[in-house]
């Protein structure tokens, strides 16, 4: 008996392996250590893990003849070709988000189209690098930042880019309090940073207000795009399981179990796609400096509107360009960021709400987005 047939794990071993592997370590390192975005990473690097240890059983194998199906590749199948598991997180979303600061200032929507610049700018460089047009686009919504939107989109256009996608999409996530700060300073100055808005915390929406919102922006978002409205649709039947009243059970499950549990299978099913000679590629290295690219730009083009706007706003209704920054959806971190510069450039600026309002703006904005790339690409390609 051969070494190989002992010890056939070390025998198939490659150095792509080896390479994934640590590339799984370092996730859960950054999980675990750094805390960035722990309830994604950690279950994406272990199964990074699992699927470059050859013969892992995790994936579909065959063995004497006869192929043995693996677990993930049946998470896969059934959780994210179908863009189930994405759906239910959107579910899970909107059961979280409170959209009432956003009926404050309605103008602060706007940031939530502001801040996806960087999806375009990202699929024309996409395309100059190479990409076919649908690759492009999957690769560009990560600037959404927003990784369901961002698997819905790869998993149709791009099956083959889902892993690398998937991954820099919730890294960049995870590191938007390293990526916004910098750019926003850049773009402003410290006066424009210390800039207070009003904003009446203690300010009641009613709760017909609350309960319609949803029903018209899903109706509204059909309208315009009808191929949100999986993306849009499920995210405002979170929130109207939210607000309705009724629910209140329901909304706690979907606040918590729900979304801990569909987390913990998305992230480790994402994983399915990572193995070594399929993720070491020069593609995904190109990948992920365009998913940085991305946010760069969806970040500046939501401070540069934001600048705009104050040209002709009257000097107690301008707006802080750090919120512009919100516009993309990484909620709610990016509104915490904003919060914390505020506080370091003036102690007593609150941000806090604004923020939020364009945060939500944000996840509306990016999910109206995905639909019409899911719309519009497949004309043109």
């Amino acid at each position: 008996m051969s070494f190989s047939d002992l010890m056939p794990a070390i025998a198939g071993m490659t150095w792509q392996n080896l390479v994934m592997i640590l590339v799984g370590c370092f996730l859960i390192f950054l999980a675990i250590k750094k805390q960035y975005e722990p309830t994604l990473l950690l279950p994406i690097g272990f199964g990074a893990i699992l699927v470059n240890i050859p013969f892992s059983a995790v994936l579909t194998q065959i063995q004497g003849g006869e192929e043995i199906v693996g677990a993930l590749n049946v998470f896969f199948k059934a959780g994210i070709a179908t863009e189930v598991f994405p759906l239910l997180i959107f579910v899970a979303i909107g059961a979280m988000i409170d959209f009432s600061p956003l009926f404050q200032r309605p103008m602060l929507l706007i940031f939530g189209a502001a801040a996806q610049f960087g999806i375009f700018m990202t699929m024309i460089l996409a395309t100059l690098c190479g990409f076919n047009l649908k690759e492009a686009a999957s690769i560009g919504i990560i600037g959404a930042a927003d990784g369901p939107t961002s698997i819905i989109v790869a998993t149709q256009f791009a099956k083959n880019l889902l892993g690398p996608i998937s991954v820099a999409a919730y890294s960049y996530m995870a590191l938007v309090p390293i990526i916004q700060p910098p750019i926003i300073r850049m773009l402003t100055s410290k006066k424009e940073r210390q800039i207070r808005m009003n904003f009446d915390a203690n300010k009641k929406v009613s709760r017909t207000t609350r309960i319609i919102f949803p029903i018209a922006v899903t109706i509204l978002a059909g309208i315009i795009a009808p191929s949100s409205l999986a993306l849009i649709g499920f995210l405002m039947f979170g929130n109207l399981i939210r607000e309705c009243g009724v629910l209140n059970g329901l909304s706690k499950t979907a606040q918590n179990e729900l979304a801990n549990i569909v987390t913990i299978l998305l992230g480790i099913t994402i994983a399915s796609t990572m193995t070594g000679k399929d993720f070491v590629q020069p593609s995904t290295l190109m990948i992920l400096g365009l998913g940085i690219i991305a946010f760069m730009f969806d970040t500046a083009g939501g401070v540069l509107i934001a600048k705009l706007i104050n040209k002709f706003t009257k000097k107690d209704e301008k707006i802080n360009p750090m919120i512009g920054a919100c516009g993309i959806s990484a909620f709610p971190m990016s509104a915490r960021v904003i919060h914390s510069m505020g506080l370091k450039e003036d102690p007593h600026n609150y941000l806090l709400m604004p923020a939020i309002s364009a945060n939500v703006g944000g996840q509306i904005g990016s999910v109206i987005v995905g639909g019409l790339i899911l719309m519009l690409v497949p004309l043109f390609a």
